[in-house]
């Protein structure tokens, strides 16, 4: 059974950090595409970052280059998101998804809030 189980969410003031988590269990961790979304209030899903594999290849969505890093680690069976010099507008719940090699069937998390504000 996957399971997907993100933490380090909360509240921070502009230009602060945070390091976000998603623990993985219940299936191959390596072989899985892994990414982090997010959802503002009254707005979609969003993609913010995703990761092939360890030291694969990442991309991000143009509002979190050069703030936010995408990072996995395979023997943990995490993967790690890195926020930086964060703003109110990065204000939302963070989801973490796994995507399945083959089937491309699709894994959420729970979501942890992160509220950007002074």
């Amino acid at each position: 059974q996957v399971q997907l189980v993100e933490s380090g969410g909360g509240l921070v003031q502009p230009g602060g950090s945070l390091r976000l988590s998603c623990a993985a269990s219940g299936f191959l961790f390596s072989s899985y595409v892994m990414s982090w979304y997010r959802q503002a209030p009254g707005k979609e899903r969003a993609f913010v970052a995703n990761i092939v594999n360890a030291g694969g290849s990442t991309n991000y969505a143009d509002s979190v280059k050069g703030r936010f890093t995408i990072t996995r680690d395979n023997a943990e069976k995490t993967v790690y998101l890195q926020m930086n010099s964060l703003k109110p507008e990065d204000t939302a719940v963070y989801y973490c998804k796994a995507r399945a090699p083959i089937s491309r069937n699709d894994y959420w998390g729970q979501g942890t809030q992160v509220t950007v504000s002074s």
